[in-house]
């Protein structure tokens, strides 16, 4: 964005300051995030950059696919003496499975959570969203231990089912704090409108409110996805030896067998990531749109 042309040179020079200490500090967050991906395609089964890879032209021998060919199974490197894919691909379909069931739950859960805070004369809604948002300000291994002894009561530790409670109960705070931040300028006059024509509650949800929240509420499910596809701690404490998932295998790599499959799985993490955050980004513009406010 180009400044005004009546700014100061003391403005000028803070605007380029300003701009100087912003790239700087993205870098420094986003620098070891970028360090992980050549380092994936590293031929050595060392987590560093070999002297081929730093060459200028590179190496061509350097790089290769051979840790992720690992990583899903397609091995044919009789130098590696552990079974190729078995642990990563199942811990991958189980994150994605506990994963997309809380998110459809806590999604569901906590719409509807945030409809009902958004309404003028709903009882103690500063008491009732406290408690929502509570699993975002109580330490997670507090939280952890909790459930683990809660759920141990129910015989929910070591399932699946348990896991899924858990991470429902991690997720459902972002999906209400996103809706309820959409709910902010929704125009309640359409549903009396709605209502006034002869529509039950039913429909105008479906018709009249759904579609205006939409954006919020794809958001608030790709940050629950998030979470709990990310979480390890409430796993460690759920979850038995043989329910791995992604996060929770890539720890007993770094303690057990360090290689570069761990940063291969890194590295498809943080393109997913990126893919969820362009997209959740993307539904913020829409929703401001939708609006009528000008997206910056």
């Amino acid at each position: 964005m180009a400044l005004p042309s009546y700014t100061t040179s003391g403005q000028r020079l803070f605007y380029y300051f300003y701009l100087f200490f912003c790239g700087t500090v993205f870098f420094f967050l986003i620098a070891p995030l970028v360090a992980i991906i050549p380092i994936s395609f590293s031929v050595s089964p060392f987590m560093i950059f070999t002297e081929g890879m730093l060459t200028f032209p590179p190496d061509p021998e350097a790089w290769s696919l051979r840790w992720y060919r690992y990583m899903v199974g397609i091995c044919t490197d009789k130098s590696l003496t552990t079974p190729c894919g078995n642990k990563w691909m199942y811990a991958t379909v189980n994150s994605f499975f506990v994963g997309l069931t809380s998110t459809f739950i806590a999604t569901s859960l906590g719409t509807l959570a945030a409809l009902g805070l958004s309404r003028p004369h709903m009882p103690y809604k500063g008491l009732i969203m406290s408690i929502l948002i509570s699993p975002m300000i109580v330490p997670l291994i507090i939280t952890a231990a909790g459930m683990f002894f809660f759920y141990a009561r129910f015989n929910l530790v070591y399932t699946f089912t348990g896991i899924i409670m858990a991470h429902v109960a991690l997720a459902t705070p972002f999906v209400v704090i996103t809706v309820t931040a959409t709910l902010v300028g929704f125009d309640t006059n359409m549903t009396k409108a709605s209502q006034s024509l002869g529509a039950k509650p039913i429909r105008t949800f479906f018709k009249v409110i759904m579609p205006l929240i939409l954006p919020g509420v794809i958001s608030g499910a790709l940050f629950a996805f998030i979470t709990s596809f990310d979480e390890v701690v409430i796993v460690m404490f759920m979850a038995s030896l043989d329910q791995l998932t992604i996060p929770k295998q890539m720890w007993a790599g770094i303690r057990q067998e360090i290689s570069p499959v761990i940063l291969c799985m890194a590295t498809c993490l943080v393109v997913l990531s990126i893919l969820l955050l362009s997209t959740v980004e993307i539904l913020r513009r829409r929703a401001e749109r939708l609006r009528g406010i000008k997206a910056r």
